[in-house]
């Protein structure tokens, strides 16, 4: 892997909270977090891990942020990332066969989100929903966020770069942030070991890469499907070619696209902007 080991991004020294997770979760981590590079500052984990991907590092490479200056989200819309209001993360996967760049993005999102309700649920005790495609919710807020962009040449899919973004504690948002947006912190009401659950986060990634590499998505989708109690019977719009269309969902499919039934006709939508009303 050729990168500068003076790189600001990437030579910040391990919070002790972080260095003693890694520590005790480390024979069930897999590759995720080793190694692990610590940034008090980035433009975005995303942009980091995709530049060290681009330079050959392994699968489970992992970028953790203090703050970023331009943290994002699907559709280029901004993730707001306060310095020490959440974590940051970003790591690299490669994929076990050549498909169409991007192609695994939207089932890896949705295996991305099981693996982070259940370590929010599993370090903290709070039960969180997935709202699709990509977002983590407690009561309807928003809490956490799900960015994974592919890369590769022609028709072959390098690698993936899973970004994600928790909300540990209450920060000072732009107001239609902060209308729709909590946190674990806000929602408990007591402080979180953020080292705990990115060494959580880290495991479970661990666990759905491995049953995924070995074919038993079927099993991920139906954890998937337990844990977004929203993608059946909501009302949702989107719009297309004819207009702004509105119908009902009625789960996902194996494939992870959001189906919706509108006048008794399903609908598959794979992406795009939807609108939960």
């Amino acid at each position: 892997m050729n990168f500068d080991p003076s790189d600001p991004a990437l030579s910040a020294e391990l919070p002790h909270d972080i260095s003693e997770a890694l520590a005790w979760s480390a024979a069930e981590r897999g590759p995720f977090g080793s190694p692990l590079f610590y940034a008090t500052e980035v433009t975005s984990t995303n942009d980091v891990a995709a530049r060290l991907a681009e330079a050959g590092a392994a699968e489970g490479t992992t970028i953790v942020a203090e703050t970023q200056t331009e943290g994002r989200g699907r559709h280029g819309r901004v993730w707001c990332s306060p310095a020490g209001a959440g974590l940051y993360v970003s790591t690299i996967i490669r994929p076990d066969r050549q498909t169409v760049p991007g192609s695994g993005s939207a089932l890896l999102t949705l295996m991305a989100g099981v693996a982070l309700a259940d370590a929010i649920r599993e370090a903290t005790g709070l039960v969180v929903d997935i709202k699709w495609p990509n977002d983590l919710v407690s009561e309807g807020r928003k809490l956490a966020g799900i960015l994974a962009e592919g890369a590769g040449h022609g028709t072959s899919l390098e690698h993936v770069v899973l970004g994600f973004g928790i909300n540990l504690r209450a920060a000072s948002y732009p107001p239609d942030v902060a209308a729709r947006a909590t946190s674990l912190e806000t929602e408990l009401g007591r402080p979180v070991d953020r080292g705990a659950l990115l060494a959580r986060a880290l495991v479970n990634l661990s666990r759905v890469r491995t049953a995924s590499s070995e074919r038993r998505t079927s099993e991920l989708i139906n954890r998937w499907r337990e844990l977004a109690p929203s993608a059946v019977g909501s009302v949702v719009e989107w719009p297309s070619s004819v207009g702004v269309r509105r119908g009902v969902t009625a789960g996902v499919d194996d494939e992870g696209a959001l189906l919706v039934d509108v006048s008794g006709t399903t609908e598959r939508i794979t992406a795009g902007e939807i609108v939960w009303l």
